[in-house]
């Protein structure tokens, strides 16, 4: 970018770097990382402001991406037609972003859903967080230089999503979710195969571990890399793998339970400084691969008790609330998402705002980057693992 330079008696020149808010000294230097870049994970744009190959402050500009997604609900859905927009949000976790949208819903309208509905549900939203977290691995190995992992990612993930499609019809945006049900029921063999694919997906993440996550060079690069004090994390509004790589064992689906999420036994990873310190890179990222694991127990108990039942008896032919808000909380595979929705008795709210994480665990880029080597921006940002379609809405 282009710097005027002024002041040469005084060796500085004026930042043209919004949000910097100071002035260039004359050492110093931009460098512009995206929106096209290949690890940013989407179009985010990064400027970076660096002093030789030390990163003196990172700005993010995001925008690129802006799908208007509160207003379109505002001014061109009525409730149940908004379900399709949530999944263009996280779209690499769009049963979670449903999840989220229907239970404020329901929460709203009164409704009680039948247990199979909400069994299936959680099925869903633990197959999604599996998804999310490959994808995050997957992709993060090879900002490092590790290709074969992602194979391994990409592998597992379509059994996966083979059983979603079955369920249905898609593979990636769902619309699955309904304000009091689903849109399909599973097919009868369905406990089978989720069966069968927790026996095959269990060693796969040990096997896993051992090509990636406890390899000498991918510690290297991540350990001691980012670090995010438990203290920074809460004070930014961090959550999910961002806050509990931090040492926080916060998660939604046990300490402010929805759901059904309080009848299953599950633990919270959290970061430890087992290959540095605390809230580094590598503490966020063996955050979900041991997440994964939690997952798979949750299915395991999920589809014991999957109960008989009509999942669309409690759909209501018409939604139209009374006049009021609600505001409600659910743990997606990225943080804590908001679902903020004001209703005027019509058949559209009248505001929706979502909280996304990805948005907020962003805001602590800059923070984990100062100081740091250029190279390991690349892996600081793939650790917060972020998805554009919620950061921009």
């Amino acid at each position: 970018m282009d710097v005027i330079v002024t002041d040469v008696e005084k060796g500085r020149r004026p930042s043209t770097v919004p949000g910097l808010g100071r002035q260039l000294r004359s050492e110093e230097m931009v460098i512009s990382m995206g929106p096209q870049h290949p690890s940013t994970h989407g179009v985010l744009r990064l400027e970076l402001v660096v002093d030789g190959e030390i990163v003196v402050d990172v700005i993010p500009h995001i925008g690129y991406l802006h799908r208007c997604f509160e207003k379109h609900c505002e001014h061109m859905s009525n409730y149940q037609q908004i379900v399709p927009y949530t999944d263009r949000m996280d779209y690499v976790a769009a049963m979670s972003s449903e999840f989220g949208y229907v239970v404020a819903m329901e929460k709203m309208l009164k409704i009680q859903v039948p247990e199979r509905v909400e069994v299936i549900r959680v099925i869903m939203a633990e197959f999604s967080r599996i998804v999310s977290h490959q994808i995050a691995i997957g992709t993060y190995g090879l900002d490092i230089g590790a290709f074969t992992p992602f194979l391994f990612c990409m592998r597992d993930r379509e059994h996966i999503l083979d059983i979603i499609e079955e369920t249905c019809g898609a593979r990636l945006l769902y619309n699955y979710n309904w304000i009091g049900g689903l849109s399909h029921d599973v097919k009868p063999d369905f406990q089978q195969k989720v069966r069968e694919f927790c026996t095959y997906f269990k060693p796969n993440i040990v096997e896993l571990n051992n090509l990636l996550s406890f390899n000498k060079i991918f510690v290297e690069r991540t350990a001691n890399v980012g670090v995010l004090p438990a203290e920074v994390a809460i004070n930014y509004g961090a959550s999910g793998p961002v806050l509990r790589g931090s040492g926080v064992a916060w998660d939604l689906r046990k300490n402010d339970p929805y759901s059904i999420y309080d009848r299953f036994d599950f633990d919270i990873p959290v970061g430890t400084g087992e290959r540095g310190k605390v809230g580094d890179c590598w503490d966020r990222y063996m955050v979900r691969a041991r997440e994964m694991e939690q997952s798979v127990r949750i299915i395991e108990q999920a589809v014991e008790m999957l109960p008989a039942g009509d999942v669309q008896s409690a759909i209501p032919k018409r939604i139209r609330p009374e006049a009021g808000e609600i505001y409600v909380r659910t743990e997606t595979p990225k943080g804590e998402l908001g679902d903020y929705i004001i209703a005027d008795g019509t058949a559209s709210p009248a505001r929706v705002k979502v909280r996304p994480p990805c948005f907020v665990n962003l805001s602590a880029l800059p923070s984990m980057c100062r100081g740091s080597m250029i190279a390991d921006v690349v892996a600081i940002l793939g650790s917060i693992d972020i998805v554009l379609g919620e950061v921009d809405r």
